[in-house]
């Protein structure tokens, strides 16, 4: 069947679902768990929170003014601000993207700490758009002239992904409204889509459908999240035509074949279309109709099963493909093939970050513990390690090969990476805590603090995992409550120990779980997890003595300027491996008459490393 032929059943209705779900005006949450709220989760003192100050350190300095520049002289408005470089430059078709980030990730940290400086600069960031916007007069805003949509709408071509900016502008503007409360802002918000459902709407099918169609090297006609950032949309405003609109941002060619489990990830540009599930999602969620899910479903299977690396990580070389950095760094390989596709450059930050909100939106949907699995192993080595613990700067690629070091973005490049990174690590308190009607799910071990304002109980976890393995709880209550507390034990841990107010418990736990302890707590209650440790190897697919080596959670990358090739078999390598007395996070490698030092990944900062080591025969 011709992708045309598979639009046009789409436009007939065949996958539209009945009125009756959609036009009852009320919000319907079909998600098994639900995440704590941005302001009901808080980071305490740890190294985890000095990464997020670090952030919102790089957030502030941001001049409203100079963000502001393209998107005033687009509209034919006065600027004298210095213009930003990188991909902002003026004369760059993606500039205005990295205000989208802006967006999202200033709202984000504006809820949590409401009253800073960098709330009066995203208000001051808003009226400035609101400004431009006012002066189109037809819901237009963007830092590019519209004749970049004209290109794309004729030639598919020519231009650089103008639907994938203006998305990032929607949802940041959206994310003002949902975090700040900025009504505005939601004005905004839905001038733009309706302008959107104007230029679609003249449109035949057939134009639509190459639109969609990403599937050349670095396609210049990504479409970023359209499709999310419109059923979040419809979702709040109850407005069916935003539902229909979206519905066109879902590649038809793409869906199918991931409801079918057909793996055609080989090829594709990694950030183009993951977002797009993550827009299957919001779609499923909206309306419940299964095929999304079992879309959502299939993709996540075939990425972590067949294209990641093994903190999670993927993208890298196009098969096939030799020159230009973005076609040898950006896309999917052959499903189980990665033991050749160690480049410089694999494992983009975006496509990190967007892996990331694809587990999280998965574990709340269903409760299954491979999700919180996935999510805790991409968090510590896949996340964490993409920024310099000491200047806080972006790396776009992070390295698994040997030697390698972490290329960090400048302040003044401005690139995708620099956005979605600037946005990830303003939500480092995401993913941490769920919860149903009567229990608390802990995800992730970092040091923080949960208010369950339903049942007025407060949670504090302290810490300083992973680099050590014990995790400790304290209750605030003001009467005594029962519910159920649940803590994941990942796949990583064989054994854990549990004590309730000093008093080891009777416990059996499997790894890959969740352990409950189900009571009623009292005020000043204490829980204490100790988890242990044990060397092992993650093998490449492709390639059985091609391994990363772990130490509980943590990735460990050698400390070498050289390829690291091993002479013992894997038994004899696990036995050679030891942590370093009187510290917390180096470790030692003896392979016969060579030693090698060894640290997590996410302590790397400036020198050269290596992830994956080679055994060889000698």
């Amino acid at each position: 069947m011709t992708r045309l032929l598979w639009v046009i059943i789409a436009f007939l209705g065949v996958f539209q679902v009945k009125a009756s779900k959609l036009d009852n005006g009320k919000h319907l949450v079909v998600g098994k768990l639900y995440p704590f709220s941005n302001k009901e989760v808080e980071l305490t003192a740890s190294w985890i929170k000095q990464r997020e100050s670090l952030n919102i350190t790089w957030l502030e300095s941001l001049e409203p003014d100079r963000l502001l520049h393209n998107f005033r002289v687009a509209a034919g408005l006065p600027s004298s601000a210095k213009p930003l470089e990188g991909w902002e430059a003026p004369h760059i078709g993606l500039r205005g993207h990295f205000v989208g980030h802006y967006l999202s990730a200033a709202a984000w940290v504006v809820e949590k700490y409401a009253g800073t400086h960098l709330t009066h600069n995203l208000e001051y960031v808003v009226e400035g758009l609101y400004e431009c916007q006012q002066v189109y007069g037809s819901g237009y805003l963007s830092a590019f002239p519209e004749t970049d949509f004209d290109i794309l709408e004729t030639r598919f071509t020519g231009v650089w992904a103008p639907y994938y900016t203006f998305h990032k502008i929607m949802q940041g503007l959206l994310d003002v409204y949902v975090h700040t409360g900025n009504e505005k802002a939601y004005k905004m918000v839905l001038s733009m889509a309706d302008y959107v459902e104007r230029r679609m709407s003249r449109l035949a099918p057939s134009n639509i459908e190459q639109m969609m169609y990403t599937v050349t090297a670095n396609p210049s006609n990504e479409m970023g999240g359209m499709n999310e950032v419109l059923y979040e949309l419809y979702r709040l405003s109850k407005n069916r035509k935003y539902l229909d609109l979206a519905t066109l941002f879902d590649p038809v060619w793409f869906l199918e074949s991931l409801v079918w489990g057909e793996d055609i990830l080989s090829g594709l540009h990694a950030n183009t279309h993951i977002v797009l599930v993550n827009g299957f999602v919001q779609r499923y969620e909206a309306t419940q109709e299964q095929k999304y899910m079992t879309a959502v479903v299939n993709f996540w299977n075939m990425l972590m099963h067949a294209h990641t690396y093994a903190n999670g990580t993927s993208s890298g070389p196009r098969p096939n493909a030799v020159t230009d950095t973005s076609v040898s760094a950006e896309h999917w390989g052959e499903p189980g093939h990665l033991c050749n596709t160690l480049s410089k450059q694999i494992a983009e930050s975006c496509v990190t970050h967007n892996t990331q909100r694809l587990n999280s939106a998965l574990f709340a949907l269903t409760g299954e513990s491979c999700y919180a699995d996935a999510f805790m192993n991409i968090f510590y080595n896949g996340v964490l390690p993409v920024q310099s613990v000491s200047t806080g700067a972006y790396v776009y690629h992070l390295p698994l090969g040997a030697p390698r070091y972490k290329k960090y973005l400048k302040e003044n490049d401005f690139m995708c990476c620099s956005g979605s990174c600037t946005e990830a690590f303003s939500k480092l308190n995401n993913g941490i805590y769920y919860h149903n009607d009567s229990a608390i799910y802990v995800n992730s071990y970092v040091p923080s603090k949960v208010y369950w304002k339903k049942k007025k109980i407060q949670l504090e976890q302290t810490g300083n995992f992973p680099k050590e393995p014990v995790v400790d709880f304290q209750f605030s209550v003001k009467h005594p409550t029962n519910f159920s507390l649940k803590f994941f034990i990942p796949y990583w841990a064989e054994e854990v120990d549990v004590f309730v107010n000093g008093k080891k418990i009777k416990v059996q736990t499997k790894s890959s779980s969740f352990l409950e302890i189900e009571r009623c707590w009292t005020n000043q209650d204490k829980v204490r997890i100790e988890f242990h440790y044990a060397f092992y190897l993650k093998t490449m697919p492709d390639k059985e003595n091609m391994f990363a080596v772990f130490y509980g959670p943590m990735m460990l990358a050698f400390e070498t300027k050289s390829e690291v090739i091993l002479r013992s078999d894997k038994n004899v390598i696990l036995r050679g491996f030891s942590k370093v007395d009187g510290t917390t996070a180096r470790f030692v490698l003896r392979d016969g008459t060579q030693t090698y030092n060894l640290r997590p990944l996410f302590d790397i900062d400036d020198q050269q490393y290596g992830v994956y080591a080679t055994i060889r025969d000698f």
